[in-house]
């Protein structure tokens, strides 16, 4: 019978790699010439904390985190930018917490969604993971197109399709 996976996965050594490059940027710009800004990857925890002098630094580090990660094939949709905080001194903080693994309420829409297709799929919700079955390899493929096309807040990854 074949099935397929639905994931919402980001690749940590890609993600470190778009923090490193933001940081070598940054360091090279003019506007950031003696500024006092920092960006931390806590891998642990699945969260990036970005500290500034102004909001217009914290902005300004955001979209090329956003860039960086667009460039090393992340979606930027898996980075959840939390409210600037004041921190110590004359800073401000900026956490950005990851997007990672599939929450229990979304993966209810998309097996819901899954069933209003009326079609001969079955999906069922395996922890941080949905798996998608069918009869046809054909209508496996068009749930695909389906939640393509469905805008939600997390990326969706479509892995160990099977036949």
């Amino acid at each position: 019978m074949p099935s397929f996976d639905i994931v919402s996965k980001i690749n940590i050594q890609e993600l470190d790699n778009a923090v490193n490059s933001v940081l070598r940027e940054l360091t090279n710009r003019y506007d950031f010439k003696g500024a006092k800004f920092s960006i931390e990857f806590q891998q642990k925890e699945d969260k990036i904390i970005i500290t500034a002098e102004d909001s217009y630094k914290i902005g300004q580090i955001g979209d090329s985190l956003k860039v960086f990660c667009v460039k090393r094939g992340i979606d930027p949709k898996a980075l959840d930018f939390q409210k600037e905080e004041k921190a110590g001194g004359n800073t401000i903080k900026l956490e950005v917490k990851l997007r990672n693994g599939i929450e229990q309420e979304t993966a209810k829409k998309i097996t819901k969604q899954i069933k209003d297709l009326k079609m001969k799929a079955q999906a069922s919700i395996r922890s941080d993971e949905v798996r998608v079955e069918g009869k046809k390899r054909d209508d496996l493929q068009e749930v695909i197109t389906l939640l393509k096309s469905t805008e939600y807040e997390i990326p969706l990854q479509f892995i160990n399709f099977r036949d």
